[in-house]
């Protein structure tokens, strides 16, 4: 499968703007599993900016906020 990279950079999310894998999603997945987090484009803007990326945290504001629909 071809990376759609310019694609996917029009969804990113990411705020660290040094990060080489933006728009390479299988890249900044696989980084993120590597050190237990997981892609700042599954939390909601307001957490995505601290880089608190941990499980713990992406379960701390679902559940806070009733579900994840």
């Amino acid at each position: 499968m071809e990376c759609t990279q310019q694609e996917n950079l029009k969804q990113c999310t990411c705020t660290y703007e040094p990060c080489s894998r933006k728009g390479k999603c299988c890249q900044c997945i696989a980084y993120h599993r590597a050190y237990g987090e997981l892609p700042g484009c599954l939390f909601p803007p307001e957490v995505e900016r601290t880089y608190d990326r941990s499980i713990r945290r992406f379960v701390q504001v679902y559940s806070d906020r009733g579900g994840m629909s």
